[in-house]
C-alpha cells in the first residue's frame, strides 16, 4: 500500500470514528431530552412523535416503527394510556385497534419534536450557514442510502418534524417512493 492510500484510509477511518462519535453524542442528547419530556420510557418519545404525525395507527405498525415486539408495543401503549397521553379507538378492521394521541399526547409530542430539534440546532450552532448548508445536501444523501424500503422509512423518519420538512421534500420519502 502507498503512503498516500494509508494516509487515505487511515484518515477514512478517523473520520467514520469522529461521524460515530458525533451519532452517539446527538443520540444520547436527543433520548434524554425526549424521556425528560414524557416522563416515560425510551420507546415513548418516538411513538407520541410518530403519533402526532399518523394519527391512529394500530398498535402492530407502532411496533414496527419503533422496532420493538407486539407485547411491548401494547404495553408501551398501555403505559401511555395510563399517562393520560393516549387513547384507543376502533381500528380499521374489527381486529385492530387505533392509537390516538389525547389534547395532553399531542402537547407531549410537539415540544419532543421541539426539544430535538433544540439539540440539534445547539449542536450545529458552531457551523456557519455554508457549513450547514452543505451538511444538509451530505445528510440528504446518506439518508436517501439508508432508506432502503417503507419499513426502513418509517423507522428513520420516527421523531421527524413533519412541518418542517414535509413528506414531498423528505429524502427519506423519496427513496422509498
Amino acid at each position: 500500500m502507498t503512503d498516500a492510500v494509508m494516509y487515505l484510509t487511515a484518515m477514512d477511518g478517523r473520520a467514520l470514528n469522529l461521524l460515530g462519535a458525533l451519532v452517539d453524542a446527538l443520540h444520547d442528547r436527543m433520548a434524554d431530552a425526549g424521556t425528560q419530556v414524557s416522563g416515560l420510557g425510551a420507546s415513548a418519545p418516538a411513538a407520541l412523535a410518530t403519533l402526532q404525525a399518523c394519527p391512529g395507527e394500530s398498535v402492530e405498525s407502532l411496533s414496527r416503527v419503533l422496532g420493538i415486539t407486539n407485547s411491548g408495543a401494547v404495553r408501551l401503549v398501555d403505559r401511555l394510556a395510563g399517562a393520560g397521553l393516549v387513547e384507543r379507538r376502533p381500528g380499521r378492521d374489527a381486529r385492530s385497534i387505533a392509537v390516538h394521541l389525547t389534547p395532553a399526547g399531542s402537547a407531549v409530542a410537539l415540544q419532543i419534536v421541539s426539544r430535538r430539534r433544540e439539540t440539534l440546532r445547539h449542536a450545529l450552532a458552531g457551523l456557519r450557514p455554508q457549513e450547514r448548508a452543505v451538511l444538509g445536501t451530505m445528510v440528504e444523501r446518506v439518508l436517501a442510502e439508508l432508506s432502503t424500503d417503507r419499513h426502513s422509512a418509517d423507522r428513520i423518519c420516527r421523531l421527524c418534524d413533519y412541518v418542517i420538512c414535509p413528506q414531498d421534500r423528505c429524502p427519506v420519502e423519496r427513496a422509498v417512493a
